[in-house]
Formats: structure tokens, C-alpha cells, sequence
């Protein structure tokens, strides 16, 4: 690394914003960051993406002392491209549950039993083959559901790539669609990679959008680069110089990454989604669906519990009762324990257990309990409850997790940290707070040049 560009700069790109970090390898810590939001909603024209990090890395400081970059992002998005490179419709997120009846016809066809419930011969075909049982926020579900709604802007498919692939695509400058890169740790989430390799499941891709294997193999999909490899330089046309860019990866296995985790520990992750995580030697396959078995971004596997409910059921609730954060926090732990209230939490549907239609609500209210403090209560023990679910789904594949390390924005609440090692029946470690996507994917960039 010349002493022009001593550091490296991870990148963020969330469901709710991008965040930059520019980081001193050397000295191991974040020199300076910089964030920009995204547009709500569950789909978005990507290129609200590439507006959100140019203006998180002109409020980073820039990129001229930068040498290797390297991009994490939410998975599973839809992102289709036509031969020209132009979207083809607004990318469709993880948290677009439209496609869950795609998601129940795609398992059925693969039993003979024609079920798509835990336990059924298509959920087991689809765990052994891809590690993942099919759920509305996997991107063969999407495409489905493109194929029977859209078709017209389904037959105008060139390319399919993730929310964090095509933001590195962008940054190389938009070279030709064949210059598309990915990772092993979000193409696992996509449903069409395969469970042991990094390698695509062409057939799956094919009956995913109802066309003939041949024409699935004409579409360009993102070469799948190993962990610690250079996926190209980014576009000097910019100002940069030619920065370095690694394969970038998943946020959740970027997470994992930038906190260090090991095996025998889970990565707790309390953002606009729950994530638990575990680093593991070998694929798991989950007939259930509850626990899907993605790859992590150095090479082993990352079993993975995600729920669509996380953080926000504390903003939800905050709202209900008129509190801000620091008062919600202190009246949730003000009474002992909810006095039989109970919040089911599944305000933007379920995908953990899979209920994608579900909807919240408040139950066992009493003229004792229907106050502020109670409500609270119920909020940050229905938040850990969902999260201990989640938890266990992941242990029950013999994976042992006796220590919870809790990041994200839900980490921040007093309340939350207070009564997480009951709920849990884990030790809880809390690191600084941090961005730690975008600080793995900075670690891999490091790696990717040597530093």
C-alpha cells in the first residue's frame, strides 16, 4: 500500500441507507464515516442506491486516501438488468413478502406429496440442494413471481444480480454485464446456488422463471469470486484512481466479519431485520425452512435465523405510547415483568416462523396491565422472545451457541441488553458500537490487497 492510500473503506449499502467507513488497517480502526438514507418501502430503483453512496462518501471524506474498497449489502434483493445494463423494473427487496406464494408453488413442485409445509418432500429437496427452504426473501421466489406477473419485463431479463453486486458493478464504472461479481456468502441467499459449492443451480434458475434450461443459461449471473479475491478496479473516471474492490459480500456474513466471530458463538444481529448467526465448518440443511444454510465470507458456512421483525417493533411500540427511547427503556423495566401481556410482534408479516400475512397485536390485556410501563414490557420481551425462537431454531441443528454477541440498532436499548441473557439462555457480549458491516467488508478489503 502506497503512503498516498494507506487505508481501505467498507461499504454498508442497508435496507434503510449507505454507510461508509474509511479505515486505518494498520491500526485496526474506523478514521471516518459518512451515511445517506434510502428511500422506504420494500422495492426501489436502484439507482437510489448509487445516489446514497456518492453522497455517504463525499460526507466520508472521499476516497483519495483510499486503496482497496470493498461493498456488503442487504441480500436476496431482485435485481434485473437488460443487455443494455438499464434496471428493468425497481429492484424488489428481502422484505417484499408478494412473493410467498411463489415461494409455496416452487416447493410443492419439487415433492411428489405436493406440500409446501416443514417436514415435506419439496422442503427437503430444496434444503439439500441449496441449503435453503424457499420463503418470500429469497430471489428465486421473486423471480417467480416476476415470471407469473410480469412477464413482459421478465423476458427482458439479460442479467440478475444482488442489491450489493450491482452496486459494485457501478463503481467499476458500468463495464459490460459480463463484469458482474458477487461472493459466496450473498449468492447462497439468492436459492439457485448450490448447498456444498459456489456454484449455480441453472435448473433451479430455469424453473424459477418457467423457461427451458438453455435460455437460463444464456443469462448472465455474477461470478461468484472466492473470499480474499480482487473483483476488478474501481471506475478512475470518478476521481478515485483505480481502487482497489473486493467481492464485497452479504450483511449478514459481513457482520460476522467485522465482529470476529467464532464458532461456538452467535452473532445477534437487531436491525431493521433479527439475525442469528453462526460461523460453522460445515452446510447445514434444515428441512423446516426455519434455519437456512448461506456461506459466510471467508470460506466456512453461516447458519442463519432471520426474522422480518426487529428494531422497529421498539419504534412501533415507542410510538403507541408516546415514549422516546431513554423513557420507553426505563418504563420497560420499571415493572418486573408484563403483567400477562403479550405482544406477537409480526408487524411486517413473519418470516421466522414463516408467516408472511401475519399481522402484530396485543394480547391478555387487563384494566392492571393496559399501561405504558406494561406495554413496554411487552415490546422488548416480545422482541427477545422472537429473537430466542430464532436462537434455538439454529441450536437444533446441533450447533452450539452459549454466547450471544448483540449488535445493531436494537442493541442500543437499556432494556433490551438488561433482559437478553434470561431470555436468551446465553452469555451476552456487547462490543462498541459500530458499523460492522461495513467494518467486515473494510477487513476484506484489506485482506484483498494484502495489507
Amino acid at each position: 500500500m502506497s503512503n498516498r492510500r494507506p487505508y481501505v473503506a467498507g461499504v454498508d449499502s442497508s435496507t434503510q441507507s449507505c454507510k461508509v467507513v474509511v479505515y486505518d488497517p494498520s491500526r485496526k480502526r474506523v478514521v471516518r464515516e459518512g451515511r445517506a438514507p434510502h428511500p422506504e418501502g420494500t422495492e426501489v430503483d436502484p439507482e437510489a442506491w448509487w445516489a446514497a453512496f456518492l453522497q455517504a462518501v463525499e460526507l466520508a471524506g472521499g476516497l483519495d486516501d483510499v486503496a482497496a474498497l470493498s461493498v456488503g449489502g442487504q441480500q436476496h434483493g431482485m435485481v434485473c438488468l437488460d443487455a443494455h445494463g438499464d434496471v428493468v423494473r425497481p429492484a424488489l427487496l428481502w422484505n417484499d413478502t408478494r412473493s410467498a406464494g411463489a415461494a409455496r408453488d416452487l416447493i410443492r413442485e419439487r415433492g411428489a406429496d405436493s406440500r409446501d409445509d416443514a417436514g415435506s418432500e419439496g422442503a427437503a429437496w430444496w434444503a439439500e440442494a441449496t441449503g435453503s427452504v424457499p420463503v418470500a426473501s429469497l430471489t428465486v421466489t421473486k423471480l417467480r413471481w416476476l415470471a407469473d406477473n410480469e412477464p413482459e419485463n421478465a423476458a427482458r431479463i439479460a442479467a440478475i444480480c444482488l442489491p450489493h453486486d450491482y452496486l459494485t458493478w457501478r463503481i467499476m464504472g458500468s463495464p459490460s454485464l459480463q463484469a458482474l461479481v458477487t461472493d459466496r456468502s450473498d449468492a447462497s441467499g439468492t436459492g439457485y446456488m448450490a448447498r456444498e459449492d459456489p456454484v449455480y443451480r441453472r435448473d433451479i434458475l430455469a424453473s424459477a422463471l418457467r423457461v427451458d434450461e438453455a435460455s437460463a443459461s444464456s443469462l448472465v449471473l455474477p461470478v461468484i469470486a472466492g473470499p480474499w479475491d480482487e473483483a476488478g478496479r474501481g471506475d478512475p473516471g470518478k476521481g478515485w484512481g483505480e481502487i482497489v474492490l473486493g467481492p464485497g459480500c452479504g450483511d449478514n456474513a459481513g457482520s460476522a466479519l467485522g465482529v470476529g466471530l467464532e464458532p461456538g458463538s452467535a452473532l445477534l444481529s437487531l436491525g431493521t431485520s433479527g439475525v442469528v448467526a453462526a460461523v460453522s465448518a460445515a452446510p447445514v440443511a434444515d428441512p423446516s425452512g426455519l434455519v437456512t444454510g448461506f456461506s459466510d465470507a471467508t470460506g466456512n458456512w453461516l447458519p442463519l435465523a432471520c426474522t422480518l421483525n426487529a428494531s422497529r417493533i421498539i419504534d412501533a411500540m415507542a410510538r403507541v405510547t408516546g415514549l422516546d427511547y431513554g423513557e420507553f427503556d426505563e418504563a420497560a423495566l420499571s415493572v418486573p415483568d408484563a403483567g400477562g401481556l403479550e405482544l406477537v410482534p409480526y408487524f411486517e408479516g413473519e418470516r421466522t416462523p414463516n408467516l408472511p400475512d401475519a399481522t402484530a397485536e396485543l394480547r391478555g390485556m387487563t384494566l392492571a396491565n393496559s399501561d405504558r410501563a406494561h406495554i413496554a414490557r411487552a415490546a422488548v420481551e416480545g422482541l427477545l422472545g422472537l429473537m430466542r425462537y430464532a436462537l434455538d431454531a439454529v441450536r437444533s441443528l446441533g450447533v452450539p451457541l452459549d454466547r450471544v454477541v448483540l449488535v445493531g440498532g436494537g442493541a442500543k436499548s437499556a432494556a433490551v441488553r438488561a433482559l437478553a441473557p434470561q431470555m436468551l439462555d446465553a452469555a451476552v457480549e456487547l462490543p462498541e458500537p459500530g458499523e460492522y458491516v461495513a467494518l467486515g467488508a473494510a477487513k476484506q478489503a484489506a485482506r484483498v490487497l494484502g495489507a
